[in-house]
């Protein structure tokens, strides 16, 4: 993993260290006040305007899905090389104020973190604002989904991969699947919490028996079901790409076993979704295909990691740190300044295709945050 010049060598001088040539964060000093606020739309070198947050706030997880992390874990990240709530808010704000719309909150697995509440209240709060989601397994909604809907989250994604409970055991490595589908039904009790999305991650000889089954929970439940292609984000290098099962294939096997699938009209060109109904109009499913049939030209995505770095695409290298200038007493405008940067550089698209020209991400996705 490289780091962007920018992070090291071109901030002010007061923000590094002379022997080091590195920035220094030890002592956190407040920021300096600067005149008015950021501003400049996020927009890259190809025309894409930046307007989705994905924040991560922590690299840990409960679960130890086979095609995301070892099932011993990951090294975690020390306390203190995590943002902190109050750091996270700051740097959303400057977000929105830079034309970000759209903030979720992902991980890891988010609701592991004390206090997600209280921080979704205050993200809720922010002005221009138009989404807050979150991207959750599951396992906590029982107890989680109402303080969550309170405090003014709007949308959800919970990862479901399978609905049987041996290989969600498989998948997962842990015997849970009752607890997520519980804490799915406590979210139907929170209506002002919408869509509740469910996430699938689509693998051959894994999946291919249970499409037809999501298919059904889709016309069942209030739920929009996603396929996900397979994609090479595991901690253990082992994605090969004879594991991916289509986008294509999937709906193939929708309409020919169950019920023919009509798009669904006026959808959003930069979501990741490519979105259909079911030919009686009850029902929603939508496939996410990366590896088949790239989005990449209407990206409109950067991520936060929960140690602070932006990453500009899920495959990217190179990172820019906003932690050690933001602890060193950088003013929001210095910090809009290294956003700017990184959208500036962000890349024309992912090369999972291009054989040998493809390098895989420097981070597992629970390292990315999804």
């Amino acid at each position: 993993m490289t780091t962007a010049p920018l992070n090291l060598l071109d901030l002010p001088a007061r923000f590094r260290n002379p022997a080091l040539d590195e920035p220094v964060s030890s002592s956190w000093p407040a920021p300096r006040a600067a005149a008015g606020r950021p501003s400049g739309e996020l927009v890259d070198s190809f025309g894409r305007r930046i307007e989705d947050l994905r924040i991560s706030i922590t690299d840990r997880c409960n679960f130890r899905c086979t095609y995301c992390m070892p099932e011993e874990g990951l090294k975690w990240l020390t306390s203190d090389r995590v943002l902190t709530y109050p750091e996270i808010v700051r740097l959303a704000r400057i977000a929105v104020d830079l034309g970000i719309r759209e903030v979720r909150l992902t991980g890891g697995e988010p609701t592991l973190r004390p206090g997600l509440a209280d921080l979704v209240g205050e993200l809720s709060e922010l002005p221009r604002l138009a989404s807050l989601s979150l991207t959750t397994n599951g396992f906590l909604l029982t107890k989680l989904a109402g303080p969550l809907a309170a405090a003014g989250l709007t949308r959800i994604n919970v990862s479901l991969d399978s609905l049987q409970h041996e290989k969600f055991h498989q998948i997962t490595r842990r015997p849970a699947l009752d607890k997520v589908l519980a804490g799915l039904e406590e979210l139907e009790n929170h209506p002002s919490i919408s869509p509740i999305k469910i996430n699938a991650v689509a693998m051959r000889h894994f999946s291919e028996d249970e499409v037809v089954a999501f298919a059904k929970l889709a016309r069942r439940k209030p739920y929009v079901v996603r396929w996900i292609e397979f994609m090479p984000l595991d901690a253990d290098g082992n994605w090969e790409r004879d594991r991916v099962l289509t986008g294509g294939e999937i709906k193939e096997i929708i309409e020919r076993q169950f019920m023919p699938l009509v798009p669904v009209p006026s959808q959003d060109p930069s979501s990741t979704s490519n979105r259909w109904r079911f030919a009686d109009g009850l029902g929603e499913i939508g496939f996410i295909n990366p590896v088949s049939e790239p989005f990449c030209g209407t990206c409109n995505r950067i991520r936060l990691t929960a140690d602070g770095q932006i990453r500009t695409c899920l495959f990217s290298v190179e990172e820019y740190d906003l932690r050690a200038p933001m602890r060193a007493g950088a003013t929001d405008h210095e910090l809009a300044d290294i956003f700017h940067n990184a959208v500036a550089n962000k890349e024309k698209k992912h090369k999972i295709n291009e054989g040998e020209q493809f390098q895989r991400a420097s981070r597992s996705m629970s390292q990315i945050g999804g």
